[in-house]
């Protein structure tokens, strides 16, 4: 089956979807997609819940939008290898956005014989084609936690590297223990 682009829904007006409902008539999600992020918390999880870390870099959407699942997971598979081989067991990564949002698509044929196909539309939901988060501005999608500066500057090169992955621009912001945040493009 073809998955529409990302372009078609992530910057489009949504209400949240994310139920199936238990009465037939207003059943429209016939089934739920299995979850494709597989994992929300990595590294050293003690460390980081026992405050640990000295430096959070934070990864945050500067646009209100949809991201599937398929894209978040792709980031957290590049960050988690590339901080796994640089800094081994000294870092912390979650994943703080959950795809609840179910997305539909609505196949609609053209051509010959399309015109048949259009009878029928009092429920044009569509079949359910996959998951997405809804993201607000400001909203942090990645929280990278490190040692020091050196490890830090290394974890914002592998955050700046992931950026075209997303559909949507993106800041990185760094909270340094002791002395505050700053603010990167």
């Amino acid at each position: 089956m073809a998955v529409r682009k990302a372009a078609a829904y992530s910057k489009k007006y949504t209400r949240p979807s994310v139920r199936k409902s238990a009465v037939k008539a207003r059943n429209y999600i016939k089934t739920v997609p299995a979850q494709k992020v597989t994992k929300f918390h990595m590294g050293n999880i003690n460390k980081f819940n026992s405050n640990g870390f000295n430096v959070i870099l934070t990864m945050q959407s500067k646009e209100k939008l949809q991201i599937r699942d398929l894209a978040l997971e792709a980031v957290r598979q590049y960050v988690h290898k590339e901080l796994e081989e640089k800094l081994p067991a000294a870092y912390y990564l979650g994943v703080k956005v959950y795809p609840h949002h179910i997305q539909r698509n609505h196949k609609v044929l053209t051509g010959a014989g399309a015109d048949r196909m259009a009878i029928g539309m009092a429920h044009s939901w569509g079949t359910s084609e996959g998951r997405a988060a809804l993201v607000d501005v400001n909203h942090p999608l990645f929280v990278v936690a490190v040692d020091d500066e050196k490890a830090a500057a290394t974890a914002r090169d592998i955050l700046k590297k992931v950026k075209p992955k997303l559909p949507c621009s993106t800041r990185i912001v760094t909270e340094v223990k002791g002395r505050g945040k700053t603010e990167e493009d």
